[in-house]
This record gives C-alpha cells, sequence and structure tokens, in this order.
C-alpha cells in the first residue's frame, strides 16, 4: 500500500492536481486521500484503484522483485516534487 500510495501521489503531483481536487474527482474526503497516499492499510483497494485511475497511473506492469527498488524510486521522485500544490479552483468536466 506504501508502494500504491506514494505512486499516486507522485503522478498527482506531477499532473499539478491538489489533493483536493484528486477528492472531488473520485468522491472521496481529502483526509481520506492524504491517508492513501500514505499507504493506510484501511483504505479500500477499490479507493486505491480508482485514485490511481484518475491520475493516469498502471499499477499492473510491476514484477514482485522490483517492488521495493520502485518504491525507493518513487520516493526519491517525490523528494523533488514540491510539498504542496496551491492553484485556483477551476470545474473540471469528467463527463466521459
Amino acid at each position: 500500500m506504501r508502494l500504491f500510495g506514494a505512486a499516486i501521489r507522485a503522478e498527482r503531483k506531477t499532473r499539478k492536481m491538489t489533493e483536493q481536487e484528486l477528492a472531488d474527482r473520485t468522491g472521496m474526503s481529502r483526509s481520506f486521500i492524504k491517508r492513501l497516499e500514505k499507504g493506510d492499510m484501511k483504505c479500500g483497494i477499490g479507493a486505491v484503484f480508482e485514485a490511481a485511475h484518475i491520475v493516469g497511473l498502471s499499477l499492473f506492469n510491476m514484477e514482485p522483485s522490483r517492488l521495493a527498488s520502485h518504491t525507493r524510486q518513487i520516493e526519491d521522485r517525490l523528494m523533488l516534487l514540491p510539498k504542496a500544490i496551491h492553484k485556483k479552483r477551476k470545474v473540471i468536466n469528467d463527463d466521459f
């Protein structure tokens, strides 16, 4: 879950999406998104998949032997990204 949460957080930040924007698009609370991104095991896997899909993250292309290495890479990437994303609210068209 730590890996999934960190990957979702990295993709969200790469796309310059705030926690609140992801929360709005998934129908979850901002506090839930914070817990999900920290790898809270109490977050449902469906919620993880929903958030991953919204930020454009593919979850099924990793080999089990690479998980630790991949986790370190994502955590290193997060260190380079801004700690917070702030921007004006705009209406997002989620009609697919």
